[in-house]
Formats: structure tokens, C-alpha cells, sequence
């Protein structure tokens, strides 16, 4: 199991186009994925409960991912964000 925090810095949260690249960009791998924000965790493969969070701008999420691929799903989350200026 491996897990990363990030501080949401996009204007407008994680709404509806930031939480469908997060959720493509885990689709593919294999490993289980987890957003977890204020106690609540969500699959990040499931675009409505990661829309159900409501997460906005300057709040703390964690993501958590469990599997054979776990790293390389973080890694490329990692990416994401910072090239689409979501998170840090």
C-alpha cells in the first residue's frame, strides 16, 4: 500500500473536469484506489463519489492506492496534478 497527500490548488476544486481526469487517469491499473477527504473515502474509479466529496480549493486530500501497479498509479497521478495544475 503506498499513499500521497495533496493540497488542491485549482480555483474551482475537484469538480466535474478534474475529478474525470483523476478517474481516467486510475481506470486502467489494476490496484484498488482510494480518495480519502475530511474521514470520507471514495473509489477514485467511481467519478460520482469522487464528485460527492465537494472538495474545494486549499483542502487536503489523500490518495491511497493498493496493488501490484499501486506505485506506478501514484506516479501517474502525481503527474496529473501538477500538469494540470490541480494539486501539490
Amino acid at each position: 500500500m503506498v499513499e500521497k497527500i495533496y493540497k488542491i490548488i485549482d480555483e474551482s476544486g475537484i469538480h466535474a473536469r478534474p475529478a474525470t481526469l483523476l478517474v481516467n487517469t486510475v481506470t486502467p491499473f489494476s490496484s484498488d484506489v482510494i480518495l480519502e477527504y475530511k474521514g470520507k473515502q471514495v473509489n477514485l474509479k467511481s467519478i460520482l463519489g469522487v464528485m460527492s466529496l465537494g472538495i474545494p480549493q486549499e483542502e487536503i486530500i489523500k490518495i491511497i492506492a493498493q496493488g501490484d501497479d499501486a506505485e506506478q498509479v501514484l506516479a501517474n497521478i502525481d503527474k496529473m496534478m501538477k500538469t494540470e495544475g490541480l494539486g501539490v
